[in-house]
């Protein structure tokens, strides 16, 4: 493996919903009643976040008007008082002035009647980094109690101080706490025959899964990739080139199957990136995969060796 000591890794085949936090809210069971089924539907006005697009990743649906629907895949919720944490599929990529897109996922919303937090997952040169995106305000919201279900209207959020740190270094724009980042409506079923439904479009792909799959067999339209150095010594750099992708897709680059690093296909399809081979990497075969976290089932894999 080519693992640095105490270095963070993500693991597995997709790139922020790959593998869900520690604290993920399926695992908490504060709250009585487990969500079963469900969506939040998170709306961004035009001056908020301005000069960045939001593309979502499914399961996740873009809509109209800057609408995102993410499907609620597990979690919990006090109906009595409100309370609530809810885990939510897919990614979403920010597009801003650095050119280099953001993608957030592992997204967790929590609820304790009182306010809220925004949580996420993010990746930078490799390491994993979970950080409070947005605060959530529940002050002006409206609940509504039904059998079966709980729905939450008009969840204000804005940016938390380590939110809008993130969002300044990545675009270079000025971004404070306090920003606003939208409303959030959210619909979960909480046990009953018949879960909420979920608004078209309804991805039917499903939740990205936490290992790299196998990949399909080539054909002539594939990517490929191919490295710089089919043989080099440990403590050296070694380049991966890709090809073949859909220009300006987001590819994740996994090592030894651990995705550390993200690259963009530029107008020809073609990606390039250059990572270390640390001095404690093993001596033999090792393998450097390419994919694209909107089809997972189509992976560029080339080989090298360490001496």
């Amino acid at each position: 493996m080519l693992k640095r000591p105490g270095a963070a890794v993500i693991a597995g085949g997709a790139l922020l919903a790959l593998m869900a936090p520690a604290g993920s809210a399926s695992a908490d069971d504060t709250f009585p009643r487990e969500v079963s089924g469900g969506y939040a539907t998170w709306a961004t006005g035009s001056a908020e976040l301005e000069g960045v697009t939001l593309t979502a990743a499914r399961p996740a649906a873009q809509g109209s008007a800057n609408r995102t629907s993410f499907p609620a895949t597990g979690g919990r919720t006090d109906p009595a008082t409100g309370a609530a944490d809810i885990d939510l599929g897919g990614t979403l990529r920010l597009d801003g002035p650095a050119g280099q897109p953001l993608v957030l996922g592992s997204l967790r919303l929590a609820l304790d009647g009182d306010d809220g937090a925004l949580h996420t997952r993010t990746a930078v040169d490799g390491r994993a980094r979970d950080l409070t995106l947005a605060e959530v305000a529940t002050d002006d919201a409206a609940i509504a109690v039904r059998a079966g279900g709980v729905t939450w209207t008009g969840l204000r959020a804005s940016l938390t101080e380590e939110g809008a740190a993130l969002l300044s270094a990545w675009s270079g724009a000025e971004f404070a706490a306090g920003d606003g980042l939208g409303v959030l409506d959210v619909t979960v079923g909480t046990g009953s025959e018949t879960p909420a439904e979920t608004p078209e479009p309804t991805p039917s792909a499903p939740a990205l899964a936490p290992k790299l799959p196998k990949p399909r067999p080539p054909t002539a339209s594939s990517p490929t990739a191919s490295v710089a150095h089919p043989t080099l010594a440990a403590g050296g750099e070694q380049t991966v080139t890709g090809t073949g992708f859909e220009p300006g897709t987001v590819v994740l680059v996994a090592i030894d199957g651990d995705t550390r690093y993200q690259a963009v296909a530029d107008d020809e399809g073609r990606v390039e990136r250059s990572f270390p081979v640390y001095d404690t990497a093993e001596a033999g075969a090792h393998a450097v995969e390419l994919y694209s976290p909107m089809d997972q089932q189509t992976v560029a894999s080339a080989q090298f060796g360490v001496a």
